[in-house]
């Protein structure tokens, strides 16, 4: 029987085995095999969610055992050490909790194999970042920042006599969508543990620092965009500062080319992405300097024709365009078309090429305002949108995700359970 492994659980990962489950798997066609180091998915680009406290991970992620037995597909809990193209195995390293050994190293053969990892935060190697900066990388660091960030301010709400000037101070490095969203989201929450009844704070409690080397803010977006995120982004209170490059990161905040100190109590990393470091010696495949796997139009890595790549983890060009972009969207439309493939492959069909459409990009700035644009779908070129129109598609970009996973009905009902959360549980993750 065709065996089929799929490396990474994330968005474009868990779409593509759960296809591959339902069209291959439930009727013995192929064995198909999804592995991830994590037990739960949960959706990346609500990540900054979590790490301020409006997002439960425990509510919202899904169990990755428990949908691949309802899909036709298998789960391998683990991470990759190695791939040997010869023989077609992928070797899992042995999985070690508090200094025990649970698994073994495993090998699981393949005749298909497909990379879907995604990417971690992009340091560039500077000074102090690693020991001193959240990287929002998967929701075991969202917690971690949301814990320090309940910490800090209950710290701040017990100081009945504080010092003049005294505030809780957040550095965000990358004005990205997840560092522009993540400022936005940090509002928010003051504005509700204010409304929880914890002591001293005000609208002047909170200052967040949004620092980009960059000319503009979101630098992938079109200006007009980025120019209306940098003036709401001012509204609420947030310091962005555009063309300005850190240096080092120590525990006392962000030191700038310019010799300035940012002060901060918390710091997070979002200034770029890379793959991990295993990736660059993987199988031999060929990478680039970011460590992405090369691909072919077809989505096939450049040197195996039974080796895919999707989503962040692979560089596919765009003829003279430059590269397709790591978005969500991007994982999707790959996952789609190596469904296919894989399927034409197996039936010894001509595959077919992968072709990138920008249906536009959205950024949530909270419940304060969310804006963004559309492309090709209601007009010629793009159409700029903002405030409830434009929250509305932003909302429905995890509802096509959770379409894609679950179907129409299911997800029609997790949404009537999340609007009944919304009355009965708090609007902010507490503890």
């Amino acid at each position: 029987m065709t065996r089929i492994v799929v490396v990474g659980g994330g968005a474009g990962g868990l779409e593509l085995a759960t296809r591959l489950g339902r069209k291959l798997g439930k009727k013995g066609q192929a064995s198909v095999v999804l592995v991830d180091k994590n037990r739960t998915h949960l959706w990346k680009p609500l990540l900054h969610e979590v790490a301020t406290g409006s997002l439960d991970a425990g509510i919202d992620a899904l169990s990755y055992r428990s949908h691949a037995a309802n899909h036709g597909f298998e789960f391998q809990l683990g991470e990759v050490a190695d791939v040997n193209r010869d023989d077609q195995l992928v070797t899992l390293k042995p999985m070690v909790e508090e200094g025990k050994e649970v698994l073994p190293a495993r090998q699981l053969n393949y005749d298909y194999l497909i990379m879907a990892i995604g990417s971690v935060s992009n340091d560039f190697n500077t000074k102090g970042v690693k020991d001193n900066c959240i990287f929002l990388d998967n929701p075991s660091r969202a917690d971690l920042f949301h814990r320090r960030m309940l910490n800090r301010f209950l710290q701040y709400s017990q100081n009945d006599e504080a010092q003049d000037g005294e505030k809780v101070r957040v550095a965000i490095v990358g004005a990205g969508a997840t560092g522009v969203e993540l400022s936005a989201e940090l509002h928010n929450a003051l504005d509700q543990l204010r409304a929880y009844g914890v002591p001293n704070l005000s609208h002047s409690s909170l200052a967040v620092t949004l620092v980009e080397a960059g000319e503009k803010i979101l630098p992938a977006l079109p200006v007009r965009i980025s120019s209306s995120a940098h003036s709401e982004l001012q509204k609420m209170g947030v310091d962005v500062r555009t063309k300005t490059m850190v240096t080092e990161a120590t525990p006392e905040g962000l030191t700038t080319k310019d010799g300035e100190l940012i002060k901060a109590d918390i710091m997070v990393w979002a200034a770029g992405i890379k793959c991990p470091e295993f990736m660059k010696d993987l199988g031999g495949l060929e990478t680039n300097r970011i460590n992405q796997l090369v691909v072919r139009p077809t989505l096939q890595t450049s040197r195996d024709s039974n080796v895919y790549a999707i989503g962040d983890c692979a560089s596919c060009a765009m003829g003279e365009n430059g590269f397709v972009p790591p978005r969500a969207q991007s994982a999707h439309q790959m996952a789609t078309l190596v469904f296919k493939n894989i399927v034409r492959q197996i039936e010894e069909k001509p595959l077919l090429e992968f072709e990138y459409k920008d249906h536009g990009s959205l950024v949530s700035l909270s419940r304060y305002s969310t804006v963004g644009s559309l492309m090709g779908n209601l007009m010629q070129g793009s159409m700029m949108i903002e405030g409830r129109i434009a929250r509305i598609m932003y909302i429905s970009l995890y509802r096509m995700h959770q379409i894609a996973l679950h179907g129409y009905m299911k997800t029609g009902l997790m949404m009537l359970v999340g609007r009944i959360n919304q009355v009965l549980r708090p609007k902010l993750k507490l503890h």
